[in-house]
């Protein structure tokens, strides 16, 4: 197998790594045009101290970081697992790559106070949540109840307090 197949048999979407590419491109040329050089919509900066959106940007990169390493020592495009995955990240989400990549942007956005990349940011979401339901909907298929028992006690976006653990 090969091309989109392929993608699907590993649980993926067939566009999802192109439009993760593409998502990068366009926030990365808006937030730099408009943080470093159009300046057109950051005028909360001078409102929110630099030191204040650093550490906001600090945390939240230490938590991407956490979400994208812990979800990649478990599943990836070289080793898929043969059960529903609720440990490290996924104990807490079932998306923790996509929500550490949403993260970062959000990060960034915070740094600079770019209200263009913020909006950008909203779009990348509504694919990054298309691509996961998609990918929820194969989970779904191939481990039945015992994935949506996950589901139901894991956040898809955000960790359920008292989720059921």
């Amino acid at each position: 197998m090969t091309g989109p197949d392929l993608k699907q048999k590993n649980g993926e979407h067939p566009r999802s790594d192109v439009g993760q590419q593409i998502c990068l491109f366009i926030f990365l040329v808006v937030w730099v045009a408009d943080s470093f050089f159009m300046r057109t919509s950051t005028f909360l900066s001078g409102r929110v101290p630099l030191y204040v959106r650093l550490g906001i940007l600090g945390v939240i990169l230490v938590t991407a970081v956490y979400l994208v390493r812990s979800g990649h020592t478990v599943a990836g495009h070289d080793r898929q697992p043969q059960d529903v995955v609720t440990s490290g990240a996924f104990r807490h989400v079932r998306h923790p790559l996509y929500l550490g990549s949403v993260l970062t942007y959000l990060g960034l956005t915070i740094s600079t106070a770019s209200l263009l990349s913020l909006a950008v940011l909203v779009g990348i979401f509504v694919f990054y949540d298309y691509i996961a339901g998609y990918e929820e909907r194969l989970l779904e298929a191939r481990f039945g109840e015992q994935y949506r028992r996950y589901k139901d006690r894991t956040g898809k976006w955000l960790p359920r307090v008292g989720g059921g653990r």
